[in-house]
């Protein structure tokens, strides 16, 4: 036996990744928060209890299969911030205006409002808080992992999202990643795609999911002081 055989013979064989595990890491926090923003719609005495069930059961997740998601880059986080600011300018102005002049996305039915469904402020405070607290730090992480990691870097590379890198410049990526963001948005969809496509572009060109982060948690924010201040809770 020649001594190139014998190596080849006793070589290691490659490692595979285990995309169900990586895969699974991506989806199943995305999917479990909106199984249960499902139950709050569907049966509104179960609003408030679905809320704090999807944040926290999101929230698990995010931290027990935190080893399997990509490190976050947090370059250009300023840049995110600003847009951010600039979101929230966007998301309100737009959807109140296509409110305002367009009967089709005029919102129907009654918004869940705190202040009535709950009869002490402590109940009402509790809850816009652990909706602050999901809005600004639960919900970021988990759609920008999975919005524009997990499926920027699917569309891009099907076979293994890994062998993709964050923020690879793809239209169909871009275009791909924007559309299907709208799709979880409802009636406020038109008004998410304009803002997904802002987002989608500060990804292009900074390649930092931490930047993505940061401006999803301050427009978040400011849409919910909006809210606080306005009472339009259709925002929420």
């Amino acid at each position: 036996m020649t001594e190139s055989k014998s190596k080849l013979d006793y070589a290691t064989p490659p490692q595979k990744r285990a995309p169900l595990r990586d895969d699974f890491a991506y989806i199943a926090p995305m999917g479990a928060f909106l199984a249960l923003t499902w139950v709050g719609g569907t049966w509104p005495n179960l609003y408030a209890a679905s809320y704090l069930a999807k944040t926290i059961v999101a929230a698990a997740l995010l931290i027990l299969l935190r080893r399997a998601y990509t490190p976050i880059r947090w370059n250009a986080w300023w840049l995110g911030a600003i847009l951010g600011v600039l979101g929230i300018f966007q998301w309100v102005g737009m959807q109140l205006w296509l409110q305002q002049h367009v009967e089709f996305f005029r919102p129907k039915g009654e918004p869940f409002n705190p202040f009535d469904a709950f009869a002490t402020p402590l109940g009402q405070w509790s809850f816009i808080s652990l909706r602050l607290l999901d809005a600004v730090i639960v919900v970021p992480f988990m759609e920008e992992l999975f919005w524009r990691d997990f499926l920027w870097r699917s569309i891009d590379a099907p076979n293994d999202f890994k062998l993709a890198q964050v923020g690879e410049h793809n239209w169909l990526s871009f275009v791909g990643v924007t559309l299907a963001f709208a799709t979880v948005h409802g009636n406020w969809w038109l008004t998410a795609i304009v803002w997904a496509a802002m987002i989608g572009g500060l990804l292009w060109y900074t390649r930092s999911l931490g930047a993505c982060i940061v401006m999803h948690a301050v427009t978040n924010l400011l849409l919910g002081l909006y809210v606080l201040r306005t009472h339009d809770w259709w925002f929420w």
